[in-house]
């Protein structure tokens, strides 16, 4: 089972944001950054210092993938 950081998925929901702007009135995140941003919240309240990757939904799934990837690349 792959588990990912705290700090990896702050580093994810940071890079989305960079990537996308915050938007509209309410300064809503891109779609990306908002499906990190729940287990993140969570994470922050439970205490918890990582997360199993096969919790997070597909969109989260798919914007840590891509996230390594961009992450990786020189």
């Amino acid at each position: 089972m792959l588990f990912l950081s705290i700090q990896e998925l702050e580093a994810a929901i940071n890079y989305w944001r960079s990537q996308s702007p915050a938007y509209g009135e309410e300064l809503r995140l891109c779609p990306e950054a908002a499906s990190l941003a729940k287990p993140y919240a969570l994470m922050i309240v439970q205490g918890s210092q990582r997360v199993p990757m096969d919790v997070l939904d597909e969109t989260a799934k798919q914007a840590i993938q891509s996230f390594l990837i961009n992450k990786a690349k020189p």
